[in-house]
């Protein structure tokens, strides 16, 4: 079956082909773009980029209500495992993670910073993710780095989902250059307008050669 991602506003995604459901930076709580709540939420997997509360938002109660496994920051996994959720996959940059035979999760670099609540919670990361035999790209909380060619060569994602809010991120220009980097043929921008510093024209998102889909909170892409 072939997937099927959803956004829930901010940098929250639900990846999905029915078998494998995977809760990407589950961050509803607090979240004023959400439209769901955490606890509507029901999945086999989490995959978080990076620690900071905006990210790793309602990660520990989801996991616990859905026995999911989270696949993390090898800090991030021992958070988890002090405060009783203990299936974890934990990588960093350059690994790979098997979730089946045809789905995984690779780790990419990412330049930004990871903590929670003032605990240091590994390197930040992108994850690409294959599942459905489709490649998702989400590049996490970044800044333009030229690396990101060599990602897209190597992975050649369907979709880049790619942070625009400028302050944290990269803003509409960069993120714009880094799209052209990447190469997917589809771009949606992310981490943008959730609150007042970061807030951006989105229509100055304009990569050269990709088609920019405009998600708001409940929309969905379906894969062919």
């Amino acid at each position: 079956m072939s997937p099927t991602l959803t956004f829930h506003g901010h940098s929250a995604f639900i990846l999905s082909d029915g078998e494998i459901t995977i809760a990407i930076d589950p961050f509803f709580s607090g979240n004023p773009a959400a439209t769901i709540s955490a606890e509507e939420v029901s999945c086999t997997h989490i995959a978080l980029t990076h620690g900071h509360e905006d990210h790793f938002g309602d990660t520990l109660e989801i996991a616990k209500k859905n026995d999911a496994t989270v696949v993390a920051a090898y800090e991030i996994i021992n958070y988890l495992a002090e405060h009783d959720h203990h299936i974890g996959e934990p990588g960093n940059p350059g690994g790979r993670i098997q979730l089946s035979d045809d789905a995984w999760i690779a780790f990419t670099h990412a330049f930004h910073s990871s903590s929670y609540q003032g605990r240091y919670m590994g390197m930040p990361c992108g994850l690409v993710i294959h599942l459905g035999g489709k490649t998702v790209y989400h590049c996490g909380d970044t800044d333009l780095f030229s690396d990101l060619e060599l990602i897209g060569e190597l992975y050649k994602p369907d979709v880049a989902l790619i942070p625009i809010g400028d302050r944290y991120t990269m803003g509409p220009k960069l993120a714009s250059k880094a799209a052209d980097l990447i190469g997917a043929p589809v771009v949606v921008p992310i981490h943008y307008n959730t609150w007042p510093p970061i807030e951006v024209d989105v229509k100055e998102f304009a990569p050269s050669n990709a088609e920019v889909k405009v998600l708001q909170s409940g929309d969905s892409i379906r894969f062919d």
